[in-house]
């Protein structure tokens, strides 16, 4: 499932980033590369008030932001973009707690995530502890000493048993 995110709505719900910083879209982004990797999922977030001359679409990895012209808002273009997408809006998720934002979503069959409930969420994964990918974990003492065992033998020969 896609995310699709109005930043300057969800930023002032997540611990260590505030929209008073110049570069809070730029944290943003990669708080969100870091949830795309570890759900799996891609994000589309939207963003109030682009800087002059800055491309309006850059794509971060999972994660495509779009730096709306300030000639219209981040909420209009989420819900153009629902628009455009049509039936596929079903397969979407919308991160916002702007109420026009929700009902456009809503109509749209897209599901709806409050800003807070999503920062929630962010919470609860930072405390999660990635388990280890059992082929990178560390060998035990008596592993190690089984190794060295087997490299001083050596290779058995073909066919042979070790």
């Amino acid at each position: 499932m896609v995310l699709i995110i109005d930043g300057h709505n969800l930023i002032p719900h997540l611990p260590g980033v505030s929209l008073a910083d110049p570069d809070d879209e730029l944290a943003l982004v990669r708080m969100l590369q870091d949830y795309c990797r570890l759900r799996r999922k891609q994000a589309i977030v939207y963003f109030d008030r682009a800087p002059a001359g800055q491309p309006r679409t850059q794509v971060y990895g999972q994660v495509q932001a779009h730096f709306v012209p300030s000639s219209t808002t981040a909420d209009a273009a989420i819900m153009a973009h629902l628009g455009k997408l049509g039936k596929r809006a079903k397969n979407m998720t919308v991160v916002s707690s702007d109420r026009q934002v929700q009902t456009a979503a809503r109509a749209a069959h897209a599901r709806v995530v409050s800003s807070e409930d999503f920062a929630a969420e962010w919470a609860q994964l930072e405390d999660e502890v990635p388990a280890l990918d059992p082929r990178n974990r560390l060998l035990s003492e008596e592993e190690v000493d089984a190794w060295e065992q087997f490299f001083k033998r050596g290779h058995p020969p073909s066919g042979g048993k070790a």
